[in-house]
C-alpha cells in the first residue's frame, strides 16, 4: 500500500519533499514558540506577509485563526489550484 502523501495544513495541497517545503511556528520563536509544522513555503510566507510575529503570537496561532483572514482565504482558493512543487522564487518576503 503506497504512503499517503502530507498535506499543507493551510492550503491542504500535497507536500512534495524539496525547495516548495518549508516550517512555521504557530508562535513565532521570538514568542516562546517551540513547534513547528510543515508547510509549503509560499504558504509560509504569505502567513509572515499578512500577520506580525506579535499577531501571530496573540491571535493567529491556530490554521482555524489565520484560515478566518480575509485575505488568506483569497490567497487559499488561488494557491489551491497550483501544482503542490509550485513556488514563487521571486516573491518579496515582506515582514510588519
Amino acid at each position: 500500500m503506497p504512503a499517503l502523501m502530507e498535506k499543507c495544513p493551510l492550503c491542504g495541497r500535497d507536500m512534495v519533499d524539496g525547495p516548495s517545503v518549508n516550517e512555521h511556528h504557530l508562535v513565532p520563536r521570538s514568542h516562546r514558540g517551540r513547534d513547528k509544522v510543515r508547510v509549503h513555503r509560499v504558504c509560509h510566507n504569505k502567513i509572515h506577509s499578512v500577520f506580525s510575529e506579535k499577531e501571530l503570537a496573540a491571535y493567529y496561532h491556530t490554521w482555524e485563526r489565520i484560515l478566518e483572514n480575509e485575505e488568506m482565504q483569497r490567497f487559499v482558493a488561488w494557491v489551491r489550484k497550483k501544482d503542490p512543487c509550485w513556488y514563487d522564487r521571486h516573491a518579496p518576503h515582506r515582514r510588519r
